[in-house]
C-alpha cells in the first residue's frame, strides 16, 4: 500500500511538472477579451463629495 500511495504521488509530481513548466499556455478567445477588458481605463467618480459631513460639523 506504501508503494501505491508513492506511486500516486509521484505522478501527481510529475502531471503537475508538466502543466506548470513544459506545457505553454495556449491564448483562448475568452482569455484575449478578458485581457483587453483589463487593460481598458475604467471610470472613476469622486464619491467623497457625495457623503455627508460628520456628526458636530458646521457644514
Amino acid at each position: 500500500m506504501p508503494y501505491l500511495f508513492g506511486g500516486l504521488v509521484l505522478l501527481n509530481a510529475i502531471t503537475l511538472g508538466y502543466y506548470l513548466f513544459a506545457q505553454q499556455p495556449t491564448i483562448t478567445q475568452s482569455l484575449q477579451t478578458a485581457q483587453a477588458e483589463i487593460t481598458r481605463p475604467l471610470p472613476f467618480t469622486n464619491s467623497a463629495k457625495l457623503l455627508a459631513p460628520p456628526i458636530g460639523s458646521k457644514d
